[in-house]
């Protein structure tokens, strides 16, 4: 990998997988199978944790680039349109002939929501590490967020030492995936500064039974982990401190995204050096803003209302 520049052109680079979302919201009752559900809400957005986490951090002043693989179909998308006037940086991004973009059906119901996705075009979406030009991008910058299913470590292993040698900070937010071994995905957080769990996720990693006792289990192999609470809000753990702070009460639409909202919210705040209380604030407000609109991005907050809502939670 080339070595960091002098002075990074990016603030923070997002490596994963980009998804068209196609959503359904505001559903009269909770559909199911056999039967035809109708609603008069309906929106097509950028969808993913790439696309959410980046615009977020993007639309608060962050330099953010983006590494994924899309289809040619791309162009005439109006999602990946979308990306483009969002301003993220796309050189580096993989476009292929043979296969289309991928998509995601997401049906949501009050505060829960269920999606199908095709998505051949992300299988083995770790081998654009391989490109001399995804590896010249993240040289180039001060934070890499990997917002993907980290498979087959042994390609991961030698780009995340890279990226720390280099003094390239590194964040990670990889659900929770049953087909990778439990010290598989210890090998590869141990190169994080952040990973980005929701409860059920950390829960699920750790095997334990609570929020608390999962943010301790997983410092032992994060220097930083953060657990996300949904409207709870989220908590982290630093040198041994847990710090919590409360999510807002504002009406929630649609969950979609907005745990990628949170990362992209908490890595703008970690990357203009904010404290943890004010990261988590961060994370918050956008994770909570996103939830009142439907789709991952919709609702991002400008600086603007982001600073309004910043100050009004340091004074509560």
């Amino acid at each position: 990998m080339p070595r960091q520049s002098p002075q990074p052109k990016f603030d923070l680079v997002v490596f994963g997988e980009f998804f068209s979302d196609m959503i359904f919201y505001q559903l009269p009752r909770r559909p199911l199978f056999g039967e035809e559900s109708k609603t008069d809400s309906f929106l097509v957005a950028p969808g993913g944790g790439l696309s959410t986490t980046a615009i977020a951090a993007s639309r608060l002043g962050t330099a953010t680039g983006i590494i994924t693989r899309v289809g040619a179909d791309a162009k005439f998308l109006p999602t990946w349109n979308e990306i483009v006037h969002e301003k993220l940086d796309i050189t580096a991004c993989e476009f292929r002939k043979d296969l289309p973009t991928a998509l995601t059906v997401c049906v949501a119901y009050k505060n829960d929501r269920m999606m199908v996705t095709h998505e051949p075009i992300n299988r083995r979406l770790e081998d654009l590490l391989d490109s001399e030009a995804v590896q010249r991008k993240l040289s180039q910058t001060r934070h890499v967020h990997l917002a993907c299913a980290l498979h087959r470590p042994a390609k991961w292993l030698p780009v995340l030492r890279g990226l720390r040698e280099r003094g390239i900070t590194v964040s990670a937010d990889f659900g929770w995936n049953p087909d990778i071994s439990v010290n598989q995905l210890i090998s590869i957080v141990r190169h994080c500064d952040f990973i980005f769990p929701n409860e059920r996720e950390a829960r699920a990693v750790t095997g334990t039974t609570s929020a608390r006792r999962a943010l301790e289990k997983l410092q032992e192999w994060v220097r930083v982990p953060v657990v996300k609470l949904g409207t709870k809000g989220a908590l982290l753990m630093a040198d041994g401190k847990v710090y919590q702070q409360p999510g807002l009460h504002l009406p929630m639409v649609d969950a979609t995204g907005a745990g990628d909202a949170f990362n992209g919210g908490f890595l703008h705040a970690f990357l203009h050096g904010s404290d943890w209380d004010d990261c988590l604030r961060a994370g918050n407000i956008c994770g909570s803003l996103a939830a009142t609109q439907p789709g991952g991005s919709k609702g991002l907050p400008e600086i603007k209302e982001f600073n309004r809502q910043m100050a009004a939670l340091r004074r509560a």
